[in-house]
This record gives structure tokens, sequence and C-alpha cells, in this order.
């Protein structure tokens, strides 16, 4: 893949005049980002916006305790720091979780190019707005109100929305995904998203096989963690 191509797999580039697009392919760096790699640290200066071209990435956060918090899971497409145009340092760290090519652009020049292009203004913009929305739901699912289980029920639902499969047996995650980081996503311990998972997998709502998790029925899954 080279560059041209990778600008069109961006979303945040859909809508961005020829003009940008050409001033971007000119200082843009198209690069592979093997599993387990880190694009940056928590509080680390960066002076790069990233967008996933293929593959996977994690923002996370690790509290007090030393404890990992998965906040956001991001694929093919994805802006993983548009926080990073106010030339703040970074608020997360983003781990890569599945191999794939990584897009990046100084900053300085992204700034420049939304200058003049209200397209690309609007992108960047929304999916700002998009990733608030998804922190105010997790903010929801959080409360101590929601029982565990259900917590996990809605995240796999969502990682089948976003990166399932169909296969035979209803919908595969394309990630390998273990107990130990279904704990992180939640916030809690790996013992205790084991205990909750077990709940799931004796309902028949979801099926792991080597790490891959199968969903038979996502409209079920759905109304397991919506139900009262």
């Amino acid at each position: 893949m080279d560059i041209k191509q990778a600008l069109c797999a961006a979303e945040l580039l859909k809508d961005a005049s020829p003009a940008s697009l050409a001033v971007l392919a000119g200082c843009g760096v198209l690069r592979s980002a093997e599993k387990g790699a880190h694009l940056f640290h928590d509080r680390q200066n960066v002076d790069l916006v990233y967008m996933m071209v293929s593959g996977m990435a994690a923002l996370y956060k690790i509290n007090s305790q030393g404890e990992k918090k998965v906040i956001f899971v991001l694929g093919k497409g994805k802006t993983l720091n548009e926080e990073s145009l106010n030339g703040l340092p970074a608020s997360v760290s983003c781990e890569i979780l599945k191999t794939g090519q990584v897009l990046s652009f100084p900053v300085r020049q992204m700034l420049l190019a939304m200058e003049e292009d209200r397209g690309l203004n609007r992108a960047v913009l929304d999916s700002m707005s998009l990733k608030i929305r998804r922190l105010y739901r997790q903010m929801k699912n959080t409360t101590n109100s929601i029982r565990g289980d259900k917590k996990l029920a809605a995240k796999l639902w969502k990682l089948a929305a976003d990166y399932g499969a169909e296969c035979p047996q209803g919908t595969k995650l394309q990630m390998d995904l273990t107990i130990t980081y279904l704990a992180d996503m939640l916030g809690t311990k790996r013992e205790t998203a084991s205990r909750q998972l077990k709940i799931l997998t004796d309902q028949g709502l979801v099926l792991v096989e080597k790490n891959r998790f199968i969903i038979p029925d996502c409209d079920k899954l759905s109304d397991y963690f919506k139900s009262p």
C-alpha cells in the first residue's frame, strides 16, 4: 500500500479537499506497527497525529494502583489522537493490539491544512464528538448499579458490532482477546472477569475458542444487558 491508498483508508480524510490531501501526502509517513508496540505513552509530548490504516490499537490509562483501564479499541481508518492537535502532552497511552499499518502527519501540517479546509475541520470535530459520546456511554455502564456480567455483555456486543465478522456459529471478533485484556477493558480483576464470562458462556450467549470470542446471537446478547 502506498501513501495515496493510505490516505483513502483514513476516515478523517474522506471529506478533505484535494489541496489538503496533497499537503498531507507530502508530509505523511506510512509504517508498520507490530502487536505490542506503543505509538505514544501517557504524558508524552506527541507532535504527530496517528491514523490506523490496518490492524488495531488500544488507548488506555494506568491508575494510581498500577492497573490498566482500556478506554477505546480502534481499528481500520480510525484516528488515534486528535487531542494532540492542542499541543498538550498525550492524555493516554496507545498500544498496538493487532499488527497493521499506521499513517502519521506532523501536528503542525495538520493544523495548517485544517485552517484552509472546512471539510477536514468538520471531520475532526465529528471524530472527537463520537469519542465523547462513547465516553459518556462508558461512564453510564461503569456505575455500581449495573452487574458485572451485564457490563461484560455490553462490551462484547460493542466489539462484535465494530470488529466482528460472520462465521457459521455467529459473529466472531477479529482480534485475539484474553481474559486479562477483557478485565482491563472493564477496569476489574482478571478473576472477576473470568467469573462474569462464565455466566455468559453457561447461558450460551458467548463462545470462546482459543482467545477468539464468538457471539452466537448479537440480538440476544443485547437483550441480556438491556434487561432489568
